[in-house]
């Protein structure tokens, strides 16, 4: 051990002996963005030891959103038992439905108040990577906020993890304040994308400091498949409406601040409106800067970003580094609570694009859970900015599996945002403005418009022969297809799949 000032510098298993069974840990990290990365892997080999030494040996964990380099190794060791609020690793999933991980779904604005007000419990450790951390608790974070400074915060204890990887003029694009408790909490005074109200660095009591631990790579974030043929008739579908809604005068001359979500829908998306003359230079309020984003601000298209998470592969984060002159005025990294923050997406009146797994025939998404029942990452942000939004505008293909599923639904057997939100529902095949449409209305848009081919006679059935009321369902029938989709491998076994 040696010292770093006045904290202990340790290797990142001295480090991981510290933190006990049954501890609640959180991490830094938002969509892979500034995890840490050393202490997880030493964390899961501790746990395997213990394990096969008959020691039981499993963690609470807590991050910004996914992160892979944390989810990965502690789940390959069985050394998680707990988990908030957001995920995308394929082995923690499947612990999760089979239910041995418990998984609390959450939105991601609400973490730091969760953890403010106790909902979570004691937070026994903060593990947090960063470039530097000062004598007196000044802590600068690397390539995401998320809810590190909440987490510094409140932690009983802390670990920091210094990256060398990282560029410190990451800084220069930080701004973090914490939110104070209600009723005294006061107003969020963003008024563009790119205003400032905070300071470059979060903040802990240096007593709590008991490690730092020192390592030196990338996030680990992969590439998106380039755009298909589906996601490119979805986007233009979207370039087309907005294009229209500018030229009406709903949307005002100067464009409105863009959200889009993770994906490869979603760089489709942003890539198109990047392409279309018509759509003029543009700022985004959102909660990932992803690679598609790159090109766009280079070219001056993408004028600023306010985000949380630098969600950039290793080749396009180099490339950031090396050009800070020009990105670092562009960007401003928050935390989740206010990059996500409900009032600041009213106020700025945001056009949010977020990504679907199905859609009812009301308009009610489903983007979270497969049948209705396991789980695939989580709610995210998605809901933050959709009930908040200027335009809510969700985006999926029509069908999926060569034809055996549609993403267009009678119901939805799990809903995260639902009909009174949603507006806007865009497939390869077209796109449904639901707007003032009462529900009988918005089926029969979203079918004509949205459903593929094969399915919409079904769909079409459906609403005519249910119970007749405000909104008509037949619940005897409402979830067949999801049910001939378990039992037989498609939603429609008839349907001759050739024709996909």
């Amino acid at each position: 051990m040696t010292r770093m000032g006045v904290f202990p510098v340790v290797c990142a298993e001295e480090a991981a002996a510290q933190i006990p069974d049954g501890a609640t840990v959180a991490f830094s990290g938002f969509g892979h963005a500034g995890a840490a990365k050393a202490l997880p892997k030493a964390l899961a080999a501790r746990g395997r030891n213990e394990h096969q030494s008959g020691r039981p040996y499993k963690l609470r964990v807590m991050t910004g959103a996914s992160a892979q380099s944390i989810d990965d190794p502690l789940a390959e060791a069985c050394a998680i038992s707990w988990r908030t609020p957001y995920q995308s690793a394929s082995g923690l999933r499947k612990m999760i439905n089979r239910q041995e991980v418990e998984y609390v779904d959450t939105h991601l604005s609400q973490v730091p108040e969760m953890v403010l007000a106790g909902f979570y419990g004691k937070i026994d450790f903060a593990v947090v990577e960063a470039t530097e951390v000062t004598t007196d608790g000044r802590v600068y974070l690397t390539t995401s906020i998320g809810a590190s400074p909440t987490y510094l915060k409140y932690a009983d204890r802390v670990i920091i993890e210094l990256n060398r990887y990282h560029c410190v003029r990451l800084r220069e694009m930080t701004d973090i304040t914490i939110l104070s408790a209600p009723p005294h909490r006061g107003g969020v005074h963003l008024h563009t994308p790119l205003s400032r109200i905070g300071h470059p660095y979060a903040e802990v009591d240096p007593r709590r400091i008991v490690a730092i631990v020192e390592s030196d790579g990338p996030d680990m974030i992969g590439e998106y498949s380039p755009p298909d043929e589906r996601s490119g008739g979805i986007a233009g579908h979207v370039v087309r409406f907005l294009v229209e809604e500018l030229g009406s005068g709903r949307i005002p001359p100067e464009f409105l601040p863009l959200q889009a979500g993770v994906g490869n829908v979603s760089n489709g998306v942003m890539a198109a409106l990047g392409e279309s003359d018509e759509i003029p230079p543009f700022q985004m309020y959102s909660e990932v800067f992803q690679d598609s984003l790159i090109d766009l601000m280079e070219r001056g298209k993408l004028q600023g970003v306010s985000t949380t998470g630098l969600i950039l592969t290793p080749q396009n984060l180099q490339r950031l580094y090396d050009n800070m002159d020009f990105f670092a005025p562009r960007i401003v990294l928050r935390p989740q609570e206010i990059s996500n923050h409900g009032g600041v997406v009213f106020r700025l009146g945001v056009i949010a694009m977020n990504t679907a797994l199905e859609v009812d025939i009301y308009g009610n998404v489903n983007s979270s859970h497969v049948y209705g029942t396991d789980i695939m990452n989580g709610v995210g942000g998605s809901g933050e900015f959709t009930r908040n939004a200027f335009l809510s505008i969700y985006v999926c293909p029509s069908i999926a599996k060569g034809g055996r599923i549609s993403s267009i639904v009678p119901m939805t057997p799990h809903i995260d945002n639902n009909e009174h939100s949603v507006q806007i529902v865009a497939t390869e095949q077209g796109l449904a403005d639901l707007r003032g449409l009462g529900p009988l209305r918005r089926a029969r848009a979203i079918i004509d418009n949205c459903a593929h081919p094969a399915y919409r006679d079904y769909l079409h059935r459906y609403v005519e022969r249910a119970r007749a009321g405000h909104i008509r369902h037949d619940l005897d029938t409402c979830f067949e297809l999801h049910r001939n989709l378990m039992e037989q491998g498609a939603m429609l076994p008839e349907l001759d799949l050739t024709q996909f």
